[in-house]
Protein backbone atom coordinates (compact mmCIF):
# COMPACT_ATOMS: atom_id res chain seq x y z
CA UNK A 1 0.00 0.00 0.00
CA UNK A 2 1.14 3.52 -0.79
CA UNK A 3 -0.22 6.42 1.26
CA UNK A 4 -0.01 10.06 0.24
CA UNK A 5 -1.20 12.88 2.51
CA UNK A 6 -1.24 16.57 1.63
CA UNK A 7 -2.85 19.55 3.30
CA UNK A 8 -3.18 23.27 2.79
CA UNK A 9 -5.04 26.26 4.14
CA UNK A 10 -7.69 27.83 1.93
CA UNK A 11 -8.80 31.40 2.54
CA UNK A 12 -12.47 30.56 1.99
CA UNK A 13 -15.40 29.42 4.13
CA UNK A 14 -15.48 25.76 5.07
CA UNK A 15 -18.73 25.14 3.13
CA UNK A 16 -17.24 26.54 -0.07
CA UNK A 17 -14.12 24.39 0.24
CA UNK A 18 -16.18 21.28 0.98
CA UNK A 19 -18.49 21.92 -1.96
CA UNK A 20 -15.49 22.36 -4.23
CA UNK A 21 -14.06 18.92 -3.41
CA UNK A 22 -17.27 16.98 -2.68
CA UNK A 23 -19.35 18.05 -5.69
CA UNK A 24 -17.74 16.67 -8.84
CA UNK A 25 -19.39 19.41 -10.92
CA UNK A 26 -17.45 22.00 -8.88
CA UNK A 27 -14.30 19.90 -8.66
CA UNK A 28 -14.18 19.48 -12.43
CA UNK A 29 -14.52 23.25 -12.86
CA UNK A 30 -11.75 23.85 -10.33
CA UNK A 31 -9.22 21.38 -11.76
CA UNK A 32 -8.30 22.50 -15.29
CA UNK A 33 -6.94 19.17 -16.52
CA UNK A 34 -10.27 17.40 -15.95
CA UNK A 35 -11.69 17.44 -19.45
CA UNK A 36 -14.97 15.58 -19.05
CA UNK A 37 -17.23 14.05 -16.40
CA UNK A 38 -19.97 11.55 -17.17
CA UNK A 39 -22.35 10.64 -14.35
CA UNK A 40 -23.14 6.93 -14.09
CA UNK A 41 -25.78 7.26 -11.37
CA UNK A 42 -28.81 9.39 -10.66
CA UNK A 43 -27.00 10.79 -7.62
CA UNK A 44 -24.68 13.69 -8.43
CA UNK A 45 -23.28 14.11 -4.90
CA UNK A 46 -23.29 12.04 -1.74
CA UNK A 47 -22.94 8.33 -1.09
CA UNK A 48 -23.65 6.28 -4.19
CA UNK A 49 -22.75 8.98 -6.71
CA UNK A 50 -20.76 7.34 -9.50
CA UNK A 51 -19.04 9.04 -12.39
CA UNK A 52 -16.41 8.61 -15.07
CA UNK A 53 -13.74 11.31 -15.13
CA UNK A 54 -11.43 11.97 -18.06
CA UNK A 55 -8.36 14.07 -17.36
CA UNK A 56 -5.18 14.99 -19.13
CA UNK A 57 -2.18 13.43 -17.39
CA UNK A 58 0.94 14.73 -19.02
CA UNK A 59 0.39 14.28 -22.73
CA UNK A 60 -2.23 11.54 -22.50
CA UNK A 61 -5.83 11.17 -21.39
CA UNK A 62 -6.84 8.90 -18.55
CA UNK A 63 -10.41 7.88 -17.76
CA UNK A 64 -11.32 6.59 -14.32
CA UNK A 65 -14.61 5.53 -12.76
CA UNK A 66 -15.10 6.76 -9.21
CA UNK A 67 -17.75 6.27 -6.55
CA UNK A 68 -18.52 8.33 -3.45
CA UNK A 69 -18.50 5.83 -0.59
CA UNK A 70 -18.59 8.22 2.37
CA UNK A 71 -20.06 11.70 2.66
CA UNK A 72 -20.44 13.82 5.79
CA UNK A 73 -21.59 17.33 4.86
CA UNK A 74 -18.95 20.00 5.54
CA UNK A 75 -16.61 17.42 7.06
CA UNK A 76 -15.37 14.69 4.69
CA UNK A 77 -15.95 12.90 1.41
CA UNK A 78 -14.41 9.64 0.17
CA UNK A 79 -13.93 8.60 -3.46
CA UNK A 80 -12.94 5.05 -4.42
CA UNK A 81 -11.92 3.67 -7.80
CA UNK A 82 -10.41 0.46 -9.11
CA UNK A 83 -8.05 1.35 -11.95
CA UNK A 84 -4.91 -0.23 -13.33
CA UNK A 85 -4.95 -3.10 -10.86
CA UNK A 86 -5.05 -0.75 -7.87
CA UNK A 87 -7.79 0.40 -5.50
CA UNK A 88 -7.47 4.19 -5.16
CA UNK A 89 -9.11 5.37 -1.93
CA UNK A 90 -9.15 9.14 -1.45
CA UNK A 91 -10.55 11.11 1.49
CA UNK A 92 -10.90 14.89 1.53
CA UNK A 93 -11.41 16.39 5.00
CA UNK A 94 -12.19 20.01 5.81
CA UNK A 95 -11.98 21.75 9.19
CA UNK A 96 -11.62 25.30 10.42
CA UNK A 97 -7.98 26.36 10.20
CA UNK A 98 -6.52 26.27 13.73
CA UNK A 99 -4.96 29.71 13.15
CA UNK A 100 -8.34 31.18 12.24
CA UNK A 101 -7.39 31.80 8.60
CA UNK A 102 -10.06 30.02 6.60
CA UNK A 103 -10.28 26.27 6.10
CA UNK A 104 -7.75 23.48 6.41
CA UNK A 105 -8.12 20.97 3.57
CA UNK A 106 -6.52 17.55 4.01
CA UNK A 107 -6.36 14.91 1.30
CA UNK A 108 -5.28 11.35 2.01
CA UNK A 109 -4.93 8.89 -0.85
CA UNK A 110 -4.21 5.23 -0.31
CA UNK A 111 -3.25 3.08 -3.26
CA UNK A 112 -3.75 -0.64 -2.67
CA UNK A 113 -2.45 -2.68 -5.62
CA UNK A 114 -4.22 -5.98 -6.09
CA UNK A 115 -2.58 -7.19 -9.30
CA UNK A 116 1.04 -8.26 -9.67
CA UNK A 117 2.21 -5.56 -12.11
CA UNK A 118 0.48 -2.84 -10.08
CA UNK A 119 2.31 -4.05 -6.96
CA UNK A 120 5.56 -3.26 -8.76
CA UNK A 121 4.60 0.01 -10.46
CA UNK A 122 2.37 1.78 -7.93
CA UNK A 123 5.15 2.52 -5.39
CA UNK A 124 7.34 3.82 -8.21
CA UNK A 125 4.64 6.31 -9.21
CA UNK A 126 4.28 7.85 -5.75
CA UNK A 127 6.21 11.07 -6.55
CA UNK A 128 4.32 11.62 -9.81
CA UNK A 129 1.01 11.01 -8.04
CA UNK A 130 1.92 13.37 -5.18
CA UNK A 131 2.83 16.10 -7.67
CA UNK A 132 -0.49 15.67 -9.53
CA UNK A 133 -2.45 15.74 -6.27
CA UNK A 134 -0.65 18.89 -5.15
CA UNK A 135 -1.61 20.55 -8.46
CA UNK A 136 -5.25 19.49 -7.91
CA UNK A 137 -5.22 20.96 -4.40
CA UNK A 138 -3.68 24.22 -5.63
CA UNK A 139 -6.45 24.45 -8.24
CA UNK A 140 -9.11 23.75 -5.56
CA UNK A 141 -7.59 26.48 -3.38
CA UNK A 142 -7.64 29.05 -6.20
CA UNK A 143 -11.22 28.14 -7.20
CA UNK A 144 -12.59 28.18 -3.62
CA UNK A 145 -10.84 31.44 -2.77
CA UNK A 146 -12.28 33.09 -5.90
CA UNK A 147 -15.76 31.72 -5.07
CA UNK A 148 -15.53 32.52 -1.34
Amino acid sequence: MTRTELSLTVDAPLGVVFSTVADIANFSKAVPHIEHVEFLSEERTGVGARFRETRLMGSRRATTELEVTEYVQDERVRFVSDAGGTIWDTIFTVEPDPNGRGTRLVMVMEARPHKFVARLTTPLMKRVIAKAIAADLDAVKAYAEAAG
